[in-house]
């Protein structure tokens, strides 16, 4: 049933192969330990939308952000499971830390490079002049796991996400790992010049089961929000969204 569903969707991306086409099998075979079975939903995994294309549709320009938004569900989904799994007697605060950890965009990034993937992408026609610090590794990354379910399946997106994706981490250390975000946002503030503050936007639940949800506000505007269930988790989650918009991590 989902073959059916998902062959009219591949079939968009079938082409003849050359000599490039080749060799970017073969980068994919290596990673994945597989053939892949279409090569074209891979490649356009790895076209950054710097380098988008026309399409036959009016006003749409193919890009691998599609791809990212189905992966980033795969891999949020997948994660879930294993901490749940794993950790049977955690509560969901802890497992929803966890798993922000484990998915945050920098962790990606470095996770993407390890994989060889920021070799692969195609951005602009001059992928020298990124920053190394830049998204679209892990971008790259969750369209790729988007593209690897458009291929394979769930079944197997799930055993390459634990066998070659949490592979690379420590989760002892990820859980020991306790940044301090809000003085980082703190410390960039002093040395811009910043005024900022932070303010509880919203209290939910009851008093034994209260969620906040807290606002990071610099020069008066609104710049990120966090949920926690404490007031200075809230703050937490918010600097930590501030602090991967400014790169400060």
């Amino acid at each position: 049933m989902a073959k059916r569903i998902l062959l009219p969707i591949l079939s968009l991306f079938k082409s003849d192969s050359s000599p490039a086409e080749k060799s970017f099998k073969k980068s994919i075979e290596l990673i994945l330990g597989e053939k892949p079975a279409n090569i074209r939903v891979y490649q356009l995994a790895f076209r950054h939308t710097s380098a988008s294309r026309e399409t036959a549709i009016k006003g749409f320009r193919e890009s691998n952000e599609r791809l990212e938004y189905l992966g980033d569900a795969v891999l949020g989904m997948v994660v879930a499971e294993f901490l749940f799994t794993k950790y049977p007697y955690k509560d969901e605060g802890f497992l929803t830390e966890i798993r922000s950890r484990i998915v945050n965009r920098e962790t990606l990034n470095q996770i993407a490079r390890k994989l060889g993937l920021d070799r692969l992408i195609e951005y602009d026609g001059n992928r020298r002049g990124m920053s190394p610090r830049s998204s679209m590794y892990g971008d790259a990354l969750e369209a790729f796991v988007g593209a690897i379910y458009l291929d394979k399946g769930f079944r197997f997106t799930r055993k390459f996400i634990l066998k070659k994706l949490l592979a690379h981490y420590d989760l002892e250390d990820i859980i020991q790992n306790n940044i301090n975000f809000k003085s980082l946002i703190i410390e960039w503030a002093q040395r811009e010049g910043k005024e900022i503050r932070f303010e509880v936007l919203e209290e939910k639940g009851n008093r034994h089961h209260r969620e906040f949800i807290s606002q990071l506000v610099v020069e008066e505007v609104a710049f990120t929000t966090g949920n926690g269930f404490t007031k200075k988790k809230a703050e937490q989650a918010a600097a930590e969204k501030a602090c991967e918009q400014l790169e400060l991590k």
